[in-house]
């Protein structure tokens, strides 16, 4: 019989017995990292075997299942957990949300969802999925399961039940919105949070939460072989124990359980200040997460959301103006025409809809899903997919040509100049094509080979006769447009690292990058050496969300992993103000005709910014 999982199993599960069985004993496997013939497969059909014939009653799936995400491994890994005779229990780690080929959909279609919740014994286990969503940077537990995590537990928390709650990352600011996240789980008798993600046993305190990272499969480097996390709860204690494949289980924590907790309160209550001289307004909250930037026209914004929901809403008022809902979480901005807003999804179609109505006028079936931002020219859509580039035809919904030389799918926006189409793949290169016929003019990597290092979500910055980027492996570069070949680069001694954030100020004299340690940094565009122009030290700390810095009037802007808006005076080097939007990341930026600023975040909201007159 075909295993099945989550609510439907649990049921399965339940049936199977004439009482409620006591949730005492069970197995965590986490950061398993299987790969088709590589040596941790071998030893998860170990785990399984051993699982099989120990005293666990059931097993917890803590997320980072594979390396990348890919379709082919995470259904080699579902073909192996299929060996467990036991319930198992499933959340994806961030390499099945990073770089996932299908924007982390093929997950939840192969094992249900991506979050789960249970009850055994007098315990309710609950995991959620914490990102972060096809991009490099830190966690988030989505809007609508934040949503969702107090419904359950306001519902299940009854007859002296207790929590056991379970995602991939620490419960701390490894998870961008985790003030919004603990504050839930303090409302209610949560005795202990489990990880993953760091591949080692740690205690740690999520507030006042008693917390465990749990092991790796593989722990061989530090001495703990091959194996996974076993867990007793009983007499009102937690038992975590390591056990290594083919040894006894060995204790390595055991704590009273503390099911009472003190309300929890922000500790980042700074920077909530107007900045002098600016509005900044909160136009729109929606009740699901946004993973794309903004399409802006003369009257209203656009943009997709994690419920797979298109919405347009009035950029004055924020008012709704009209919504509809495809099959799956959308990442890429909605692209803006006279007529249309056409929109690329996830579930492998690129939409056309009435931009006034929000009514859908044509759709096309694609071979792959879309995570990458299109841009319109003229009469033409050039949007990247899964291994192909294509030009589109707006008004009759014709591809007018596909370049199919990648080999690994497109996530970021290109940049488009005259001639030619720059962009970047996850599969280590730089392209530039004929803008007519999309032929490959020359393609560039950084020499290595892994595609987690290549500027597979790096919006490349023209200027003159360069072409610059900044990828994973911490390296500014800047490229011959027309020939391909490397005029310089650098990571600056690594002094300065970069990553994925890059702008350029509108007299296109500088190159700006915010670095991972939260400065602005500036290059001159037209430098034979790649010295720093300056440097602004933005006082917001270790960072690599790859949001765009945007400049506009002299000011440029860059935003933080925790919500904070950062506006910098260009000519006096310095920081003007910071400004905190929310709890998350911020998309990016997008400045409009009349000087106004507009930006959104992961959580769901949607900001205008102005410099008063």
């Amino acid at each position: 019989m075909k295993k099945r999982y989550f609510p439907i199993c649990i049921a399965a599960f339940a049936l199977s017995f004439s009482q409620v069985v006591s949730a005492e004993s069970f197995s965590v496997l986490a950061d398993i990292h299987v790969t088709p013939g590589n040596a941790n497969e071998a030893k998860l059909r170990e785990a399984v075997a051993e699982i099989n014939g120990n005293d666990s009653q059931f097993v917890i799936l803590a997320g980072d299942l594979s390396n990348e995400g890919s379709d082919e491994q995470l259904y080699n890994i579902k073909s192996i957990l299929d060996g467990l005779t036991k319930p198992i229990y499933v959340i994806p780690g961030n390499h099945e949300n990073n770089w996932s080929q299908s924007a982390s959909k093929t997950f939840p279609d192969i094992w249900g969802d991506d979050r789960f919740v249970f009850e055994s014994g007098e315990y309710i286990f609950i995991g959620i999925n914490c990102g972060p969503y096809m991009k490099m940077g830190d966690g988030h537990i989505k809007q609508e399961d934040l949503i969702w995590l107090r419904n359950e537990l306001s519902a299940r928390c009854t007859d002296g039940k207790k929590v056991v709650s379970i995602n991939h990352y620490p419960i701390n600011a490894d998870i961008d919105n985790w003030q919004d996240y603990i504050a839930i789980l303090q409302d209610f008798p949560t005795i202990v949070h489990l990880c993953g993600h760091y591949h080692t046993f740690r205690h740690y305190q999520g507030g006042d939460i008693d917390a465990f990272m749990c092991r790796a499969l593989d722990m061989s480097g530090k001495g703990l072989g091959f194996g996974y996390t076993d867990i007793d709860l009983k007499n009102d204690s937690i038992y975590l124990y390591n056990k290594e494949l083919g040894k006894n289980k060995d204790l390595k924590f055991a704590i009273k359980a503390n099911a009472s907790h003190k309300k929890y309160k922000p500790t980042d209550t700074e920077h909530f200040e107007m900045p002098k001289g600016y509005s900044i307004v909160k136009l729109y909250q929606d009740s699901a997460s946004i993973f794309t930037r903004l399409g802006v026209d003369k009257r209203h914004l656009y943009f997709g959301n994690s419920l797979g929901e298109v919405k347009a809403i009035d950029k004055t008022t924020g008012n709704l103006t009209w919504t509809f809902k495809t099959n799956a979480s959308l990442y890429s901005r909605p692209a803006v025409t006279q007529k249309y807003i056409i929109i690329p999804t996830a579930d492998k179609r690129i939409i056309w809809c009435d931009k006034t109505t929000g009514r859908i006028i044509r759709e096309n079936e694609s071979s792959g899903p879309y995570v990458a931002d299109g841009i319109v020219k003229g009469e033409y859509l050039y949007q990247g997919g899964y291994k192909k580039f294509e030009c589109w035809n707006i008004n009759t919904g014709n591809i007018v040509w596909r370049n199919d030389s990648l080999d690994n799918y497109c996530q970021a926006a290109p940049t488009i100049d005259d001639k030619c189409i720059y962009f970047g793949a996850w599969d280590t290169y730089l392209r530039c094509l004929d803008k007519q016929t999309g032929k490959t003019l020359w393609r560039w990597n950084n020499g290595k080979s892994a595609n987690m290092l290549g500027p597979g979500n790096c919006v490349p910055v023209v200027v003159g006769d360069r072409v610059f980027i900044v990828a994973p492996d911490r390296y500014m570069t800047a490229i011959n447009k027309k020939t391909g070949e490397t005029i310089w680069r650098t990571n600056f001694g690594t002094q300065y690292k970069v990553r994925e954030s890059l702008g350029v100020t509108s007299d296109k004299q500088y190159v700006l990058a915010k670095t991972m340690d939260g400065q602005l940094l500036a290059v001159r565009s037209d430098a034979n050496t790649p010295e720093p122009a300056f440097v602004v030290d933005a006082g917001i700390g270790y960072e690599h969300t790859p949001c765009i810095v945007a400049e506009h009037n002299g000011v440029a802007y860059m935003g933080s992993r925790t919500g904070l808006l950062i506006a910098i005076d260009i000519k006096s080097q310095s920081v003007l103000w910071k400004y905190k939007l929310g709890n998350s990341a911020l998309n990016g930026f997008e400045i409009d005709k009349d000087g106004t600023i507009y930006a959104s975040l992961i959580d769901g909201s949607i900001w205008s910014i102005n410099k008063k007159k």
